[in-house]
């Protein structure tokens, strides 16, 4: 019998050598200052002694956790939600965990998803004006571990989100600078507030130029959508905007697109400008602000990962910066394709 493969050794057996729970064997062998130094280094000799190797099975098992975070998303057409996604999951891999994604576009019953995702994960991040702020608060008062995207803060829950207000402010001087004094902003604020503070920057733009205020031409953030506002926008002959800024690269890829169907030349006769800097932008050579979108997702990612191991205290709150990134398409001489 001299031939036969050990059995491996179980976390029942390192927690029972070791005297303690089989939670704080899985805690301690991840150095998780949870446990006692003096605990941690008896339970990890023990594991060593008995060459025990962990599972992630068998931690989710000792812990009550179902191995899996959650992530709520708006929507998941488009680049800017399939980057963020990646950045997201790239680091939920590296943790050894899996992912559940619930897109709520559409849904009545979004909270009630949200809600009940909520109790098939460890850990949930809700991105977006998915559900309201008494819907995120309820979650949070659980206990469940949460990490809000790109949404303005609820209660005491960790925030990350992306520089919206000062760059969209930087982005619509440049126009002024260029002399626009027509001015339009093409997105619907009230269904993002990514494209909220993006409107708010475009205000306040005006403001500092003197100029009256305008109420934003209503969107999806499409192209489909951004096609057929701006067509109707652009067909108003006298009272024609200079310039428009798009909520995002998207809905000003269609303003491009219904510019052209009009035989309007850009930056000719109007200078367009989007949001995001995504792959497309850089071929039709369009004023964007670049935005870290992978970066959003992975921070997310590594943030529930610290709330789920308990190595987080107090409330964080982060805004990643944006660049304005100046192309042709409005007015610039200094386009380069590469950019």
């Amino acid at each position: 019998m001299a031939g036969r493969e050990r059995r491996p050794v179980t976390i029942y057996e390192v927690a029972d050598r070791a005297g303690v729970s089989i939670a704080t064997v899985s805690r301690a062998l991840r150095d998780s200052e949870l446990v006692a130094p003096p605990t941690r280094r008896r339970v990890q000799r023990v594991a060593e002694e008995l060459r025990f190797r962990p599972s992630r099975a068998g931690r989710a098992l000792a812990e009550g956790q179902h191995a899996a975070n959650g992530i709520v998303f708006p929507d998941l057409s488009g680049p800017y939600y399939a980057e963020v996604v990646l950045g997201y999951e790239e680091v939920v891999a590296e943790l050894g965990r899996s992912v559940l994604i619930l897109a709520t576009q559409g849904r009545d019953n979004a909270a009630e998803l949200v809600a009940e995702l909520a109790g098939r994960v460890d850990g949930m991040v809700i991105m977006g004006r998915t559900v309201d702020d008494a819907t995120v608060a309820r979650i949070a008062d659980t206990g469940l571990p949460l990490v809000l995207l790109a949404r303005p803060r609820v209660g005491l829950v960790d925030t990350v989100t992306a520089d919206n207000t000062d760059s969209a402010r930087a982005l619509t001087g440049h126009l002024l600078g260029h002399g626009h004094r027509e001015l339009a902003f093409l997105g619907d604020p009230a269904r993002s507030p990514d494209v909220a503070g993006r409107f708010a920057g475009f205000s306040a733009a005006l403001a500092d130029a003197g100029l009256d205020p305008v109420e934003p031409v209503r969107s999806e953030f499409d192209v489909r959508s951004g096609y057929t506002a701006a067509r109707e926008l652009l067909s108003r002959g006298r009272t024609r905007p200079e310039a428009v800024v798009c909520a995002n690269d998207e809905v000003a890829l269609g303003a491009l697109r219904a510019a052209e169907d009009l035989g309007l030349s850009v930056p000719g006769d109007l200078a367009l400008t989007g949001w995001d800097d995504i792959m497309a932008s850089h071929y039709a050579r369009l004023t964007t602000v670049h935005q870290a979108m992978r970066e959003l997702g992975a921070t997310a990612a590594r943030w529930l990962d610290e709330r789920i191991s308990g190595v987080a205290a107090g409330a964080r709150h982060e805004v990643l910066p944006t660049r304005l990134v100046i192309r042709a398409s409005c007015g610039s001489h200094h386009d380069r394709p590469d950019e």
